[in-house]
């Protein structure tokens, strides 16, 4: 774990089998694994935590939204993203997993909240099942991990086709949110953008548009607006500190984006 003035951070790490990049268990035994300071405080992780909720209730804060959360939903909380771990009697099927170990076929990018229909709740479950029944198989034979790997596959696929996710995908989008990543608290210039990954500005704000309705200036600054807001709620760092993290030379530059992106000042928004 890193702290060092900002949100605690967690590097994927499997307790069974050390290089191994995914592990398959229970929320009762992550639970009995951690502090009860880390139940509680919010922190990030460097690995993917699916979660599918089989019984009880809870509440799961994941960027500043509180995801109520019963039998049937399923969360995805993708790496970078600020995090709280289910409070209340919830207990849920879990699999963590580096970015690196599914095949090819996750956005990195979609959405958090997942609600699985009755109808193909049993069809998840035994999805998660198999998985889990492959990875301690695993375990106890050091076999090699293909099939392992194209389970979660088929798994994160199924997720992909759940309703209310973007229906189609653009890798060229997705090209545009990898670089984003990169780079939000460097550039907020959206031709930069675009020269690094190819194509005229014009170019990426037709994509950008079609992805999401908003232009790439305005993708850019929601997503440094985002990681000020994880900075000023959840570390000790001076607004001038965030904002020179975030690339703003001046203290007062970084309070007048802030400010017109939120509608208030730094101060203000963290109270």
């Amino acid at each position: 774990m890193v702290r060092s003035g900002q949100v605690a951070q967690f590097g994927f790490s499997n307790p069974d089998r050390g290089q191994l990049g995914l592990e398959a268990l229970d929320l009762g035994v992550l639970r009995r694994r951690l502090t009860e300071e880390t139940l509680t405080k919010v922190h990030r992780t460097d690995f993917h935590q699916l979660f599918l909720f089989t019984a009880g209730t809870g509440t799961t804060m994941v960027d500043f939204v509180d995801h109520p959360c019963s039998p049937g939903t399923l969360l995805h909380v993708s790496p970078g993203r600020v995090l709280r771990l289910p409070t209340g009697a919830a207990e849920a099927l879990m699999v963590l997993f580096t970015p690196a170990f599914p095949p090819p076929v996750l956005s990195q990018f979609g959405p958090v909240l997942h609600l699985v229909p009755q109808g193909e709740l049993a069809v998840f479950t035994r999805a998660v099942q198999d998985l889990r029944q492959e990875y301690r198989r695993n375990l106890l034979t050091n076999e090699p991990v293909d099939l392992l790997r194209q389970l979660l596959g088929a798994l994160l696929l199924r997720i992909a086709r759940l309703p209310g996710d973007t229906p189609q995908h653009d890798s060229r989008f997705e090209r545009f949110q990898q670089e984003l990543e990169r780079s939000f608290a460097t550039t907020r210039n959206a031709a930069d953008y675009a020269a690094r990954i190819g194509y005229s500005t014009r170019s990426l704000n037709r994509i950008c548009l079609a992805a999401t309705g908003q232009s790439a200036k305005a993708l850019i600054d929601a997503r440094v607006t985002l990681e000020a807001k994880r900075l000023l709620v959840h570390t000790d760092l001076s607004s001038a500190a965030i904002g020179h993290r975030l690339g703003f030379s001046e203290a007062t530059n970084f309070t007048k984006f802030f400010a017109r992106e939120t509608g208030m000042s730094p101060g203000a928004f963290r109270g």
